[in-house]
């Protein structure tokens, strides 16, 4: 299976503070914007819940290899954290309920499951919303769809996307070999993060078109979802990519690797340029 090297890299700077920084940037649209933005809140609590459903199982890690991957994992996990408040807190700027909407996640996740369910199922949970980032990390830049994007926040998501594919395999590798979890706990894991992360996101995204005051909100939606979910969306050519996840024999590295992974990674070593390899990731720049 082809394997990634998981780098431990600061988190870049992005410009996120820009005072220039629309906020429909991506193609003036607010739809897409705010799809991206909407996610981007949910990140900063998820990647703390998945590292504290990771930690849970460290102690038992016997493999040096997988010791070495839980570590890197941890470090890319904390840095994507911190580098999406940033962006995050100038959506709170706009006038977004940022620290209200930051609160219930946590409830959910910290008070919900982490005290109600066990911590193979937690893991389960972790190791399928790897998958589902992966996913879209694969098809977000394969596509080319950020390519009307602002070039700052694709850079953010660029550099996101190539460290989720990095370490895509770690958690689940973890709930295989050291918490021993079991097929079904895996598959309803999916199931459960397959119904609630989309469901979080468009809660948000109705909240934040709210403060936007838009008008004729339908139309809005229904063009919205035909862009991710149309014959020709975002999201078309990725059900079975998904759908692996659903195999008895199923491994993330199964899946490959990021088309544009080695030029972005070749762009930013040598450059030390979030944007200008975000631009490379995007099939914008050679």
């Amino acid at each position: 299976m082809s394997t990634s090297e998981i780098v431990q890299r600061k988190g870049p700077s992005f410009g996120l503070d820009d005072p220039d920084l629309p906020r429909y940037w991506f193609a003036g649209d607010p739809f897409k914007s705010r799809f991206f933005d909407a996610m981007s809140l949910l990140f900063p609590e998820g990647e703390r819940f998945f590292i504290a459903c990771v930690r849970d199982f460290r102690h038992a890690i016997t493999d040096p290899q997988l010791e070495r991957q839980v570590k890197d994992f941890i470090y890319q996990e904390g840095q994507h954290g911190q580098v999406h408040t940033q962006f995050n807190n100038r959506v709170k700027e706009q006038g977004v309920a940022v620290d209200h909407i930051l609160k219930e996640e946590h409830r959910f996740l910290f008070d919900v499951f982490r005290k109600r369910m066990s911590r193979k199922y937690t893991l389960a949970q972790t190791a399928a919303a790897e998958h589902l980032t992966a996913l879209m990390a694969h098809g977000f830049f394969a596509k080319g769809t950020l390519r009307d994007a602002d070039p700052r926040i694709r850079a953010m998501y660029a550099w996101h996307a190539v460290e989720e594919i990095e370490h895509k395999a770690v958690a689940f590798d973890l709930y295989k070999t050291v918490a021993r979890g079991s097929y079904l706990t895996r598959i309803l894991g999916m199931i459960q993060v397959s119904i609630t992360f989309p469901l979080h996101t468009f809660l948000i995204m109705r909240h934040m078109f709210e403060v936007d005051g838009l008008r004729n909100r339908g139309r809005l939606w229904m063009k919205g979802l035909w862009w991710l979910y149309g014959p020709k969306g975002v999201f078309s050519g990725l059900l079975p990519h998904y759908l692996a996840y659903f195999k008895p024999g199923f491994h993330p590295w199964q899946q490959g690797q990021l088309k544009n992974y080695e030029s972005w990674r070749e762009t930013y070593e040598a450059s030390g340029d979030a944007i200008k390899a975000g631009d490379v990731a995007a099939g914008i720049a050679a």
